[in-house]
């Protein structure tokens, strides 16, 4: 994530789901571009209590209420890379109908209202959002992006750094930019045979 410049110094945490009740994610104040084993720590998803003496990312209550949400995610990103969080600052809204990966990895991007890190009026928000998206975009502070790996995960936080450089580039440069159409849209994502659609989970 760092070398892609999708996150920076010690921002940012990941996790991968271990269990329906349990997660690994990455500890507190460590630097995604050197981790190593022991910097990961095992969380309960429903008591939020870990294992070990190291402490983890104070963003548990995001992570662990995306996966009791949504049984596909396997693996949850966040970040705050420099294009997403500009747009994530703004009212600009985004538009997925411009490129292959775009149309793909953003059919779906769901905004959270600002709540302070870490707290579990944030993660309640971003539990009741996952189920409408993959890509949450959190308002004046980042972005989280979850998906059935880290590699399809990351593909995704990198589709949404891209488009946001463009849409923001587009508009600094007064350049007009060319959508697909809705219907073009959707007839990629349901017979191109790109990728499988992805379901969105709405049920409570």
């Amino acid at each position: 994530m760092l070398s892609r410049q999708l996150a920076w110094g010690n921002s940012g945490n990941i996790s991968a789901r271990l269990s329906e009740r349990s997660m690994l994610i990455t500890g507190s104040g460590t630097e995604l571009g050197q981790l190593n084993p022991e910097d990961l720590v095992q969380v309960d998803l429903e008591s939020m209590e870990w294992e070990g003496e190291l402490k983890p990312s104070k963003e548990i209550p995001m992570h662990s209420e995306i996966y009791k949400a949504r049984p596909d995610a396997q693996a949850v990103l966040h970040a705050s890379p420099f294009w997403s969080t500009m747009m994530a600052c703004t009212s600009i809204p985004y538009v997925s109908e411009l490129f292959v990966e775009s149309m793909y990895y953003m059919e779906k991007v769901a905004y959270v209202d600002y709540f302070h890190p870490g707290s579990a009026a944030l993660g309640a928000s971003v539990g009741e959002k996952c189920r409408e998206a993959n890509i949450l975009i959190l308002r004046n502070h980042g972005v989280i992006v979850f998906d059935t790996s880290i590699k399809e995960a990351r593909m995704a936080l990198e589709t949404l750094e891209m488009t946001s450089r463009m849409i923001l580039t587009a508009r600094i440069g007064g350049i007009p930019l060319q959508t697909l159409s809705n219907e073009v849209s959707a007839d990629f994502l349901q017979n191109a045979g790109y990728k499988p659609r992805r379901a969105i989970h709405t049920d409570k």
